[in-house]
Parts: C-alpha cells; sequence; structure tokens
C-alpha cells in the first residue's frame, strides 16, 4: 500500500512505560524497594495511581508531606533503578499491543515510540520483544527529562517526525500514553492525545486531563483513528 501524503497520513505516537509496555507490577516492586530505604511504608497500586505526578519529587511530596532531600533522592533514585532493571524482563507487551501496532502499519500509517526510558535501552527492548520494525522513529531519555516531564521531548520528537515524513503536521498525530503528563506534553506541541487507564494513573487522574480516557489500548487506538478520520484499523 502506498503511504499516504503527509495531509492524510494518521500517526500514532505511543508511550512505552505504562503503555505498551505491561511493567506497573514492577513499577510498583521497585518503588516501595525504594521507599523502604528512607523508611516510607510501602504504597499499593491504587494509592500508587492516586498520587502519581511528574516532576516526580512532586510525586514524593504528595505522598510523605515533604520535598525528599538530596540525600534521600540519590538513594530512592539508585534503588529505584536497581530494583526496576533486575525485574523489567519479566514485563511483556500490554494485551494486545502487538496486534494493534501490526493493523495500524498494515493500514499503511506510521507510529512512533517517544518515552523518557533510557534512550540506549529502548532499542533493545522493542527488539527483544519483536515490535521494532513497527516505528519509523524511537527517541528515548538522553537527559533528565524524567524530572521535568515530556514537553520538550515530545516537541523534538514531533519536529524529527515533521522533517521525516514529507512535513507531517502535529495536529495528525495522536499521542497514547498513560499520564496526564502525556496529554499536556502532546497538547504543547500541537498534537492531540488519548490516555489509558492500565499504567501510572486513575481513571480520576486522567480525566482532569481533559482528553480521552479508555481502559484498552484496543479502545485507545479506536479513538486516535476517529480524532484523526481513520477507521478499521484496530484488531
Amino acid at each position: 500500500m502506498a503511504a499516504p501524503t503527509s495531509a492524510l497520513r494518521a500517526h500514532l505516537v505511543w508511550d512505552w512505560n505504562g503503555t505498551l509496555l505491561h511493567d506497573t507490577d514492577v513499577v510498583i516492586e521497585a518503588t516501595n524497594a525504594s521507599f523502604a530505604e528512607i523508611g516510607i511504608a510501602p504504597i499499593t497500586l491504587e494509592r500508587y495511581r492516586e498520587l502519581f505526578c511528574v516532576p516526580i519529587p512532586l510525586f514524593y511530596e504528595r505522598l510523605i508531606g515533604r520535598l525528599p532531600t538530596d540525600e534521600e533522592w540519590a538513594v530512592m533514585d539508585e534503588t529505584f533503578h536497581r530494583h526496576y532493571f533486575a525485574r523489567a524482563e519479566t514485563a511483556g507487551l500490554t494485551d494486545g499491543a502487538a496486534a494493534l501496532l501490526a493493523a495500524w502499519q498494515d493500514a499503511g500509517q506510521t507510529q512512533s515510540v517517544c518515552s523518557l526510558a533510557e534512550h540506549g535501552r529502548l532499542g533493545p527492548w522493542l527488539t527483544r520483544l519483536g515490535i521494532d520494525r513497527h516505528f519509523v522513529r524511537v527517541d528515548g531519555n538522553t537527559g533528565t527529562g524524567s524530572l521535568s516531564g515530556k514537553a520538550a521531548q515530545m516537541a523534538r520528537h514531533l519536529d524529527a517526525l515533521h522533517r521525516m515524513l514529507d512535513g507531517l503536521d502535529p495536529d495528525r498525530a495522536v499521542v497514547i500514553g498513560d499520564a496526564t503528563d502525556d496529554a499536556r506534553a502532546a497538547a504543547q506541541a500541537g498534537a492531540r492525545a488519548v490516555l489509558y487507564t492500565g499504567g501510572s494513573h486513575s481513571r480520576r487522574s486522567l480525566l482532569s486531563a481533559g482528553v480521552p480516557v479508555v481502559d484498552t489500548l484496543a479502545e485507545a487506538v479506536a479513538v486516535a483513528g476517529e480524532l484523526l478520520g481513520v477507521r478499521g484499523t484496530s484488531r
């Protein structure tokens, strides 16, 4: 199938952690391991989803009533990543993700990944799970963006896509993610967003972003297709 022109192309920008990758249980385990290092009680998934936000230090302030000290932050950050990556191999794709990626590509449309996961790990991760071939571009975090949010990275990502894809405009892209930060980043870059409840945020939290909120990735792709005027791209 010939590629659509930039005016007709519908593009999906996928978040990784908590969206395509079902790693929520791993995140909770690593979070509680980091909390234990400084004497914070374990957190449940439900409470995590109610409180989680970006920038990350604000999440800890919501939880413990104050910002962590520099020393506490260093300990928690190191502990979280050590425990997370020790368990990350157990995380697989979200149910139905592989088929949805293939269907969107088979429909002649394009998609990419913009994530705050470490860039050097992200590409091999996609390859290991057998989905790397579906993406025209993959951008992970190369700096400190995970502390301040995704907005600047999303702007760079969409600018690169504009150059790669024959002038693709941001309003022909929909970001699919699991965090209110994904919606903010999309809006600031001129794109739209659909948020998925299976990751880091509660439904109530996601609804505050003012964008469509869905419970499955199949629904997310269907809603994105409607926003972009594309139908019949989910399986």
